[in-house]
């Protein structure tokens, strides 16, 4: 980086951290959220847990379709103009006359999430040295701390003080001042690779649509399946049974036609030989695991929080706080150990943290203070920050460059599939216990004396929250070491 470089990469560097900072400081707000939302439209688990639901597949369906765009139209205009999309979405969700049309501009607020979350890690290697990536997404790994250490009790207050539909707006003066102030570092940095302009150009191989809307479809049908997903009413196991075995034979056969289709394609979406590098399949399954494992926890834990322990918005906000506070304190520290040590000691290191917490979670009881809760959720917080930049450096580093906008949409939709599984399983896990112990209720009719079913069905999620820590630990661990490369 030469003294001329410096200012623009420093604006540019800013530029990126604002745009994860709004997307992250959003995503904690609406989990902050959901209660009330369930509440003000008396809507159902399932269908409030559609707000985080629809944000969550749209990104995960989205994150290749940029990365491989990125790399030939450049990551920089695309990275822009998802921040105005953005913006623009956040708006029109604070709008939202009622739940259907909230999930719909849940939909595009994604839109220009995904957009940004495919070129930022991409933009930022474009920033820093080889030596120094793993630092550069520790600093990175802040502004997404910050983002969602602010949201819970900015959330909290606003909802208290204010009106849930304030978490919206917040985000939106923010966005119109970063998408004008990053005009020119964005402009600056639009040029793909040389290597891409000159060997891969889009008049030489067409963009692969056929498999976009393959994969489209099959992470689409996974997460439906998942989502309605109910337990049978009486007298009706056997159709609930058929109804679901031809749901799962669907998605395999979508799933197979998917990667038949991208072995046979001359640039398919899905990079596949990619994945035959150990180092950047264990990077990729571990990262899904690990957001699992987060969402199963983020999920949940306010409707504890509010139902349960009965604290207002606010203070619901501030115990949440303890998962990005930690991120925040450890992301920089794990960065510079990653630049030292290798990914495979620091991040198994932070999974293990991830695995105690679940376990410590699954002990929490109607009577546990909130301050044992805010510790459990510090050490799972201090774990996924051990993790993240580590993983994450590890992953990019030992890609070409004109491999890296795709790499880096592949780690963000690792990211957000283990968001949505989690959202998804964590609802559905928790809604089939729940109903088991009641009879068939829904969350929605919830009553004090029903404590001792909702303890019971959250007490099994985290029980498989944490098998799903145990699976991304292994994982973590069958990468190669400095000694293996």
């Amino acid at each position: 980086m030469t003294d001329q470089d410096y200012p623009q990469r420093r604006r540019l560097f800013l530029v990126v951290s604002v745009g994860v900072f709004m997307s992250t400081m959003d995503s904690s707000m609406v989990n902050v959220a959901l209660p009330t939302l369930m509440e003000d439209f008396q809507s159902s688990l399932a269908l409030t847990e559609g707000v985080v639901l629809v944000y969550l597949l749209t990104i995960t369906i989205l994150l290749l379709l940029w990365g491989r765009l990125s790399d030939r139209r450049g990551r920089g205009r695309v990275y822009s103009w998802g921040m105005l999309i953005f913006t623009g979405g956040s708006l029109s969700c604070g709008l939202a006359p009622e739940i259907y049309s909230l999930i719909l501009f849940r939909f595009i607020q994604a839109l220009g999430a995904s957009m940004m979350m495919a070129t930022g890690p991409a933009l930022i290697k474009s920033i820093f040295p080889a030596d120094r990536l793993g630092r550069g997404l520790g600093l990175i790994g802040v502004a997404t701390s910050l983002g969602l250490m602010a949201g819970p009790p900015i959330s909290g207050l606003l909802i208290r003080w204010v009106n849930w539909r304030a978490i919206f707006w917040v985000t939106v003066p923010i966005g119109l001042l970063f998408f004008f102030l990053g005009r020119g570092p964005l402009t600056g940095s639009s040029r793909p690779p040389a290597t891409v302009r000159r060997s891969e150009s889009p008049r030489r191989h067409g963009f692969d649509w056929r498999g976009a809307m393959l994969w489209a479809a099959a992470v689409t049908l996974t997460v439906l399946v998942a989502t309605n997903v109910s337990a049978p009413g009486a007298g009706r196991e056997l159709a609930w049974s058929a109804v679901l075995g031809a749901g799962l034979v669907l998605i395999s056969l979508v799933w197979f036609v998917f990667l038949w289709h991208e072995k046979r394609c001359s640039a398919p979406l899905l990079p596949l030989p990619l994945f035959r590098q150990r180092f950047f399949s264990m990077a990729l399954i571990s990262a899904m695991l690990s957001f699992v494992v987060l969402f199963f926890v983020l999920i949940l834990t306010p409707f504890y929080l509010d139902r349960i322990l009965g604290l207002p918005s606010d203070q619901i906000g501030y115990v949440m706080m303890a998962v990005p506070l930690c991120v925040f304190i450890v992301s920089p520290v794990a960065g510079r150990m990653h630049d030292g040590m290798g990914a495979r000691i620091v991040a198994t290191g932070g999974l293990l943290c991830c695995l105690i917490s679940m376990v410590l979670l699954t002990g929490i009881t109607a009577e546990t203070s909130p301050l044992a809760v805010a510790a459990r959720l510090a050490l799972l917080g201090f774990g996924e920050a051990m993790f993240l930049s580590p993983n994450s450096a590890a992953a990019l580093a030992g890609v070409p460059d004109d491999q890296v906008g795709v790499t880096a949409s592949l780690l963000a939709t690792a990211r957000n599939l283990g968001m949505l599984l989690g959202t998804a399983l964590a609802g559905l896990i928790f809604a089939l216990y729940f109903s088991q112990a009641t009879g068939g209720l829904d969350m929605k009719d919830f009553t004090p004396a029903s404590t001792a079913a909702f303890m019971f069905a959250l007490h099994r999620s985290f029980q498989y929250g944490a098998l799903f820590a145990l699976a991304g630990l292994l994982a973590s661990w069958l990468r190669p070491g400095p000694e293996d490369t």
